[in-house]
Parts: C-alpha cells; structure tokens; sequence
C-alpha cells in the first residue's frame, strides 16, 4: 500500500511537471501575481494587526506600488531613455577609442601581436546592427503593426497582472489556511515545517535581497551622477540590478563605470579614483549595514545556485522559469540539507542512528 501511495505521489508529480510545461507560455501574467502577492502579504498582516479589514489593507497596499510605480514611470524611465540614447549616440566613438587608444596601450603592455583582437571585424559588425537600429520607435511600432496579435496579448497579460494579484493577495491567508487543512494529519507537522523553512529563506532572498538591491542602485547611480558620469545613472542601475548575485554587481558597475570614465575623462587619475570609492562605499553599506539588516545569514542560497536556477529556469520555460527558478531552488535547498541530516544519521553513512555514546565492542 506504501509503496502504491508513493507512485501515485511520483505520477501526480510528473503530471503537474506535465501541465506547466505545456502551460509556462500562459503563466507569466499568474506568476508575477503570486510574487507581487507573496511580497505584499507582510504589508497586509501589518495593516490587519492595525485593525483595517483585508480588503482595505490590500487597497492601501496597492496605492502605495501604484505610487511607486507612477514615480519610476515619471521620473526614472524618462531619465534612462536619455542616458541609453546617449549610450547609443556615444557607440561609434567610444568604439573608435577602444580600437586607437585602449587596445593599442593593453596590446603593448602585454606584448601581443599586431591584428590580435581583430577589431575591425567586431567594430564592422557592431556597426552594422547599429544601422539597422537608427529608429528604434518606428522599429518597434513596425513590429506591433506586424503581430497585433501578439501586442493584444502583452497587453492583455499586463492588465492581468494587477487583477491576479489583488485576488490572491487579498484571499492569501484562506488559501494558505485551507492547503493546510488538506493536508494528511500525520504529515502536516513535517510538511508545515519544511514549507517554514522555504519561506524564511524564500522570503529573505526575495524581500531582503531586492531591497539591497535597490538601495546599493540607488547608492551607485547617485555617486556617479555625482561625480559626472554621463551614463552614471544607467551603470549604476544596471550593477544594482546585478547585485542579485553577491558580488557580481560590484564586478559589472566597477567594469563598465571605468570604461565609460577612461573613455570621458581621458587619464585623468581624481575622477577614477571617485568612481573606485562610489563601489567601494557601496560594498562598506552592503556588507556592515544593508545585508545584515535586510537579509540577515538566513538566505542559504549558493551565488553559483542563483546564477544556475535562473539560467536554468530561462533555458527550460522562458520567463516563465526565470520566475520560478529562485522559488524552486529554496524549496530543492531545504530538502537536500533535510536529505543530508538524514544520510548522516542512516546507516549507510557508517553511524549508529543511536548516538556516539553506544559501547563499542572489542576488537
């Protein structure tokens, strides 16, 4: 009978493995509901112990992104549409600087052969999806004229999403409380416990994580827009955008920020130095403040398993997987570390399940 129940365990997981492998092109707009939802449920507890109804907590909730989201739309996007038309406008110079001053100065440094790093290829081919991408808004209106379709289901997807996440996130607490209430009763003490512990370190990743994220772009774009960086504010979001990996964010903000400045300061030494301590400073917050305060030591979560689980999730189901990959990594992690604390206890390891204290017998 055990082993029966397992395999209809197993079937019913293949089966569902099944269906959102057939349904991962319909699934976005739900996924980023359960996010947005799973983001916001703190909000609402909070705004219910402060004796407002759900309803009215989730309504607050959802001013509160809407406003977020109105000052990003305002201030920010108009903000990185200069700075990437500018980004695009500086392509063919500072191509023509990396080919006549910065190649030429590390070829020399490192004796390499003259026609190395055949630029002329790389610029040629650069140059040519640069032209074919002069009119970027005429490319991309022509593109939705062309799939109208396809623009009415964007579309339709996007106004779906605020739907999605006002349902689940207002019927959040039932629909947790009733998957608990079917689950069997002898397992519901272990099965709570291990969602528990996908939830911490879910949670800290994704709530934790995403704020110093935030924080370390806002710390980054700020400092380089202060020093005059013309595209400060791009590389400053984007390295805050990478520091979902540790580390990472520093290794791209730093590279890019000192190209762009070699490139518009020449060899001038001051202006290096304060973009080398714009990262610096941001490292200081990150690791003294930002991660101890927001995330804490409870994530778990490997850098190379966050770099594979979204990969992975994009390679397998699109942005479908992306979505999902970081989710199903905490929940994987949490059942490998109870997997290992059962292999060190079994048999197999080579220790008595009962303890060192059992007398050994003599040789």
């Amino acid at each position: 009978m055990n082993d029966s129940r397992r395999w209809l365990w197993i079937a019913g997981l293949l089966l569902l493995g099944w269906l959102l492998y057939l349904l991962h092109p319909i699934l976005s707009p739900f996924l980023i509901g359960v996010l947005l939802a799973y983001l916001g449920d703190p909000l609402v507890d909070r705004l219910e112990r402060w004796k407002l109804s759900r309803t009215w907590g989730v309504i607050l909730v959802f001013v509160l992104f809407g406003l977020i989201l109105a000052l990003m739309l305002l201030v920010l996007v108009p903000l990185l549409g200069k700075q990437l038309m500018r980004l695009y406008e500086l392509t063919p110079q500072m191509l023509d600087w990396a080919q006549h001053v910065a190649l030429p100065w590390v070829q020399a440094q490192l004796g390499l052969n003259d026609g190395f790093w055949r630029f002329d290829q790389l610029k040629a081919a650069l140059s040519g999806h640069l032209g074919k991408t002069t009119d970027i808004l005429g490319l991309v209106l022509s593109q939705a004229t062309a799939s109208g379709l396809a623009l009415v289901a964007w579309v339709a997807n996007l106004l779906l999403v605020p739907v999605v996440t006002f349902y689940l996130l207002r019927d959040w607490d039932l629909m947790i409380a009733k998957v608990r209430g079917m689950l069997p009763r002898s397992r519901e003490g272990l099965v709570v416990t291990l969602v528990g512990e996908c939830h911490e370190v879910l949670g800290a990743f994704l709530r934790g994580q995403l704020m110093v994220m935030l924080a370390l772009g806002l710390v980054y774009a700020t400092g380089l827009m202060l020093i005059g960086l013309e595209l400060g504010l791009l590389i400053g979001l984007l390295a805050g955008l990478a520091s979902i990996v540790p580390y990472l964010g520093v290794v791209v903000g730093v590279t890019a920020a000192l190209t762009a400045g070699l490139f518009q300061f020449g060899g001038e030494l001051y202006p290096l130095l304060a973009i080398a301590a714009v990262f610096g400073v941001g490292q200081l917050l990150e690791g003294m403040l930002l991660t101890p305060w927001l995330v804490g030591d409870r994530i778990g979560l490997h850098p190379v398993a966050v770099i594979f689980a979204i990969m992975a999730g994009g390679q397998l189901f699109g942005f479908s997987g992306v979505l999902l990959a970081l989710p199903v990594a905490a929940v994987i992690m949490v059942l490998l570390r109870h997997a290992h604390d059962f292999y060190k206890l079994s048999a197999l390891y080579g220790e008595s399940p009962r303890g060192s204290d059992e007398p050994q017998s003599p040789a």
